[in-house]
Formats: structure tokens, C-alpha cells, sequence
């Protein structure tokens, strides 16, 4: 089966060190080993939580000499802030109008 970009997004974003990783990033383009220090996990289980944020298009990882930087791919992030927007702005109308409902409420009380 096979995903869709957002939904690969945010499959990505699901796991908490994943998110730590990208906000590392978010700060510039750093090596393998410098991700990893933070973490207490072995340089494998971090290739595999990058090789994830690959997949996803979040992450580009590339070759100079013996360093391997790795940098942060944030266009499908825009995407997915696209998305959320949407039902942020739903529930902010829905809110605003509970609060109009509860000042309706309140004006007959207050004379």
C-alpha cells in the first residue's frame, strides 16, 4: 500500500524522537553522529528514524568527503500546516460563535 505525501507527513511527525531530529534541523544541516548525541540510542536506530524522514521528504541526507550532513526538507511540513489550518480556522468560527451564545446568555441577567 502505498501512502500519500501527507499522510507520510505526518506518519513521520508520529514519533517523538523523529520530531526532536527535525528540530534539530530547523537550526541547519548537521551529521548522522551530531543527531545522535543527544539521544540514547545507537547510531543504527537513528539512521532508521532518518531513512522514516527520508521517506517522507523531510530530510535529505548527501556526501562530502567523510562528513554526511544531513538538512531539513520543510516543504511537506507547509503542506501539512496547510491542512491543520483548515480545521483550526473551523474551530475558531465554532468558538466564536459559543461566545456570541454565551454573551446572549448573559445579557438578560445583567439588567
Amino acid at each position: 500500500m502505498q501512502q500519500d505525501a501527507l499522510s507520510m507527513t505526518f506518519s513521520a511527525q508520529a514519533d517523538p524522537t523523529r520530531r526532536a531530529i527535525l528540530a534539530r534541523l530547523a537550526s541547519g544541516e548537521t551529521s548522522v553522529s551530531e543527531l545522535a548525541q543527544p539521544f540514547d540510542m545507537s547510531l543504527p536506530a537513528i539512521t532508521k528514524h532518518l531513512k522514516v524522514l527520508e521517506r517522507a521528504g523531510l530530510v535529505t541526507r548527501s556526501r562530502s568527503a567523510q562528513w554526511r550532513p544531513c538538512q531539513l526538507q520543510a516543504a511537506p511540513l507547509k503542506e501539512a500546516s496547510g491542512w491543520v489550518d483548515q480545521y483550526r480556522q473551523h474551530w475558531e468560527q465554532s468558538l466564536d460563535k459559543l461566545e456570541i451564545y454565551l454573551q446572549n446568555l448573559q445579557e438578560p441577567q445583567q439588567t
